[in-house]
């Protein structure tokens, strides 16, 4: 089970090029080494971004 606050979250930081606060570089998709975490950040991508 994910916490949808923590997909979010790291969703926005993706979309918005924020930072990753573990290594302070660009957060990326890849960064998301949790299968069920990195398919639920996805997801939400998805559904939230109509530029896609």
């Amino acid at each position: 089970m994910v916490n949808q606050i923590v997909v979010r979250i790291a969703a926005e930081r993706i979309l918005s090029g924020g930072l990753n606060p573990k290594t302070g570089q660009t957060y990326v998709l890849d960064d998301i080494t949790n299968p069920d975490y990195r398919t639920a950040v996805e997801d939400y991508i998805l559904k939230n971004t109509t530029d896609i």
